[in-house]
């Protein structure tokens, strides 16, 4: 039995779940419609592909030795997940001034294509995953045994752990979506997670470089 394997799923599957911005877009878009709220779970755990594909490759140790690189990255990112707050509480204000959309969900009808690009963006634009990825996989490399094939088990475990984590966070907000979609409530929600993003867009790009 591998002790130190079974010792990194319940900590990768922590990370996984922890809520942030693709936990935000997942919930939004699995608003509008299962498809593309499965189609933006589906673009997270693409994004997640690229980020363990770059530490196995050692590129994501390139990335946080080159301070200039990684603000780049950084403000890339940031500025994506802004985007998408502020589109959201546009959005939002926009169809509150409009007395005869009072009564519709505001959610974004999203098809999945643009779904699926707005999970991957989101993920692989994030500028913290290199180094937490860099940080946390080797603790689970055995002294002795070859890096690379252990490494590469232990993306695919984060891998398959957010193909199960975020599909199932899209149908579950779906199979909760006659009470999720009131206008009141999905109002609420709508401007919970544009507030969220936002906040998470200001906070990468006027963040201190991460060490």
């Amino acid at each position: 039995m591998d002790a130190q394997l079974l010792a990194f799923v319940p900590v990768a599957a922590g990370m996984v779940a922890l809520p942030g911005a693709d936990f935000t877009v997942v919930v939004r878009n699995a608003l509008a419609s299962r498809r593309s709220g499965l189609a933006a779970a589906l673009g997270v755990a693409g994004g997640l592909l690229v980020h363990t594909a770059l530490a196995v490759a050692g590129l994501a140790a390139v990335l946080v030795a080159m301070p200039v690189l990684f603000r780049t990255v950084q403000l890339l990112g940031g500025a994506y997940v802004l985007y998408l707050g502020v589109s959201a509480l546009h959005a939002l204000r926009r169809q509150a001034a409009d007395a005869s959309a009072a009564e519709e969900a505001p959610a974004a009808k999203l098809g999945p294509v643009r779904a699926l690009r707005q999970g991957f963006l989101t993920n692989a634009l994030n500028p913290k995953a290199p180094v937490l990825f860099l940080s946390l996989l080797p603790q689970f490399v055995p002294e002795g045994q070859p890096p690379l094939p252990r490494t590469l088990l232990l993306a695919a475990v984060v891998v398959v752990l957010a193909l199960l984590w975020f599909p199932a966070v899209a149908l579950l907000v779906d199979r909760l979506g006659r009470w999720l979609r009131r206008p009141r409530t999905a109002r609420a929600i709508e401007g919970g997670s544009g507030a969220a993003l936002t906040a998470l867009g200001l906070v990468l790009v006027t963040g201190p470089l991460l060490h």
